[in-house]
């Protein structure tokens, strides 16, 4: 068979593909506020199959976070569009930033400065921030890396930094390698996590604890967000991977 679609499989096919979700369990890191997950065996081969349950929250592991999560009457996972899902991707590394300064947060500078090396940030792209804390996983004490007053300190992006993006350059969706959008300073001292209400608040979704981001150019390869369809739900772990250029 030959028609446009397959020529277009074929294409992706011969193409680098990238894994950029954690595999996730029981004693994965995980926001401070849940229970780590349970997975039980229900039936083994002895019953003449296997089968599981598994217990954890929506928001677990490399995971998509719906636009009602945070904001009231607005979107439930099962209400966005399969193109959403499958996005044009750029990365955004901050990796060495972040590595000298724990805190680091992204700017409007930053994108500037991005989009001087790279070009402007088009319409309709996700947008990743990278900052290689995915390689603290799967070690919870690294992930949340308190100090010792017990205050976590972990980057993350600026409102300023999202306003632009969203509002001037009309991109489509975030994501980050953190449990967080906000950096841990930015909670500890709003009291609340702006930057993530502001991102779901535009009607838009974020995919949060994404790996292998180093493995990806800044621009020009595409990200597919695979998530089940659970019924009015907030968020779910997600199977994301990029396809490179």
């Amino acid at each position: 068979m030959s028609n446009e679609l397959s020529n277009a499989l074929e294409v992706l096919r011969k193409k680098k593909w990238v894994d950029l979700t954690h595999t996730f369990g029981p004693d994965s890191p995980h926001f401070s506020a849940f229970t780590p997950a349970k997975f039980d065996t229900l039936f083994s081969h002895d019953d003449g199959f296997f089968a599981q349950r598994f217990t954890f929250p929506g928001q677990y592991g490399t995971h998509l976070d719906a636009p009602i999560h945070f904001v009231r009457d607005t979107r439930y996972l099962e209400e966005l569009d399969l193109k959403e899902l499958v996005l044009p991707l750029v990365v955004i590394d901050k990796s060495a930033e972040a590595a000298a300064d724990h805190d680091y947060t992204l700017s409007k500078a930053d994108i500037l400065a991005f989009e001087g090396e790279h070009g402007q940030i088009d319409s309709g792209t996700f947008v990743a921030l990278r900052t290689d804390w995915s390689k603290r996983w799967p070690n919870q004490e690294q992930m949340d890396n308190k100090d010792e007053e017990g205050n976590s300190h972990s980057p993350g992006w600026s409102i300023e930094a999202l306003k632009f993006l969203y509002e001037e350059r009309h991109i489509k969706a975030v994501g980050h390698e953190t449990f967080d959008t906000d950096a841990a300073v930015d909670f500890q001292k709003n009291g609340a996590l702006l930057g993530e209400y502001y991102v779901l608040e535009q009607d838009s979704y974020q995919v949060e604890l994404l790996t292998n981001l180093d493995q990806l150019p800044a621009k020009g390869a595409f990200i597919f967000n695979i998530v089940p369809k659970a019924e009015k739900a907030s968020g779910f772990p997600v199977r994301s991977f990029a396809v490179l250029p």
